[in-house]
């Protein structure tokens, strides 16, 4: 059995790897680029406000408990979970509001008010959903997506129309919800996986059933908490972290192996070589196949990853206010504008939104210790596409005013007058910090022909010792996938060495 592992990135995905391997007994390095654990869950503190770069729901909250559950460990060993109560708010057009409670049957009420029936077609549309989260948590991200004879197992095969693979979300939701605020309300969790509900297959209804049943909670101490406890666990498993540490080029050796791996240190404009038995490559996967592997090793080609379907990029804004917001919950939807036209403009068009859904965390108003006394800690969201240009402060300002007018018009107050801290993050950002394709934020977009065996590879094809994990090869995108992605490339650097 190879000794040596080195792990680029120190995100969920790094990590989560890094402690499967070590606990299978191999000598794991993690060599991030940043000075601190998290990748794209970095934390951001600053003049009293600490601040979540990004990831900000808890979903799926059996998922973690499970990633503990395989070390001995559980959540509460490391974090306090607190679950949101009501889940979120949705403004809608015409100032009305929607408040999601935690509480199923007062959901039912909800939709039933909005339209009438809609109670019991909830029912049905959970019962197909809990299915689905069932199989597909269990069963298909759990596959390493390197055959499609992983896929010949009894249940698969007959539960396969029950998976709604081949139905796409819009279609499947209009089935059962006539109302648009319902069918917006069904069809936000896969905004974010990156297609249009129309281009997203229905299975993904099981993201329905993680935010209704499975709940929304909140980390204390935000969600780099799960960080740390990840890098603590880690630590106890004798992984060892270099940090501020870029990787920038390989050595390959005989019968198609990387050596080693030569790293930068720009604090002391220095290099470092660290040898490898293993590599497993957590970063942004475009930029190591294109960048950092010289070309004859390279999986795939410049124009294979110009035609990959992305995930959204954000603008992002860290706010600080020097006092309390009244009226405010913990997550906040603004579905207030068109949500079609919003999704064109990320997905089809392609242009910086006209008038854009966004998203507020308001993680003071659960968590006393994340800004001072008295303020309220924002975090912003608008997602827009990939690859756009003109990303500028000016552009971002302009955003800010914008989607800061419609939040004072409808909470009712003044906001921007608090400021008393802003700090914008975008498109350039995530290329710059993350080498992230496109400035994406999401990965990949789950779409059908972007989802198992036609996601990039985790293994190498012409490495004998390069395996990739994290959003952009299997499972996908989003923080229970990242640590389901390190179980299921650990699991296969020991079967391919034990072959």
């Amino acid at each position: 059995m190879p000794q040596k592992v080195i792990i680029i990135g120190a995100g969920f995905a790094g990590m989560s790897t890094a402690c499967y391997l070590a606990k299978a007994g191999y000598q794991v390095t993690i060599v991030e680029k940043h000075n601190q654990p998290g990748g794209r869950a970095r934390k951001l503190q600053a003049e009293g406000f600490t601040f979540d770069m990004g990831p900000s729901w808890y979903w799926m909250p059996d998922v973690f408990e499970s990633f503990f559950n395989d070390f001995g460990k559980h959540v509460s060993d490391y974090y306090e979970l607190h679950r949101l109560d009501p889940s979120y708010r949705i403004y809608w057009p015409n100032n009305e509001v929607m408040d999601v409670p935690a509480n199923y049957h007062s959901l039912q009420q909800v939709f039933e008010k909005i339209e009438s029936g809609s109670a019991s077609r909830l029912d049905a549309f959970m019962h197909e959903a809990a299915y689905k989260y069932k199989v597909g948590i269990q069963k298909l991200v759990y596959k390493p997506g390197q055959s499609l004879l992983e896929f010949a197992d009894v249940e698969l095969v007959k539960g396969l129309f029950k998976l709604d693979v081949f139905t796409n979300m819009k279609n499947h939701v209009k089935a059962h919800f006539k109302h648009p605020y319902l069918q917006q309300l069904m069809e936000f969790p896969v905004l974010f996986l990156g297609a249009l509900p129309e281009k997203t297959p229905a299975l993904y209804s099981l993201m329905n059933y993680a935010d209704i049943k499975g709940g929304t909670w909140y980390p204390k101490g935000g969600m780099y908490a799960i960080v740390q406890a990840m890098h603590q666990l880690a630590t106890s498993l004798g992984v060892q972290f270099l940090f501020e540490e870029e990787v920038k080029t390989f050595t390959y050796g005989k019968n198609n192996r990387i050596t080693a791996v030569t790293t930068y240190n720009a604090t002391c404009d220095c290099t470092a070589t660290h040898t490898a038995d293993v590599v497993v490559a957590s970063a942004d996967y475009a930029h190591i196949d294109q960048e950092v592997l010289t070309p004859e090793y390279r999986m795939y080609s410049q124009a294979y990853w110009d035609s990959r379907v992305m995930a959204p990029s954000c603008l992002l804004y860290y706010v600080g206010v020097n006092k309390r917001i009244s009226n405010i919950l913990h997550h906040s939807l603004f579905f207030d504008t068109d949500f079609g036209v919003h999704g064109t403009e990320i997905y089809t068009t392609k242009k910086w939104p006209t008038n854009p859904l966004f998203y507020v965390s308001a993680t003071s108003v659960t968590d006393n210790n994340v800004a001072p006394e008295g303020h309220e800690n924002l975090f912003l969201l608008i997602p827009v596409a990939t690859g756009l240009t003109g990303d500028t402060e000016d552009l971002r300002k302009q955003y800010f005013d914008q989607i800061m007018q419609r939040m004072e018009d409808r909470l009712g107050q003044s906001i921007r007058e608090h400021v008393v801290y802003y700090k914008s993050y975008a498109q350039s950002d995530f290329v710059k910090d993350y080498h992230a394709f496109k400035g994406n934020a999401y990965g990949l977009a789950n779409t059908l022909l972007q989802t198992a065996v036609l996601k990039p590879a985790c293994k190498s094809k012409k490495l004998n010792n390069l395996f990739y994990s994290g959003q952009l090869t299997v499972p996908g995108p989003g923080v229970p996938p990242s640590l389901i992605s390190g179980k299921v490339v650990a699991n296969q650097v020991a079967k391919h060495f034990k072959n």
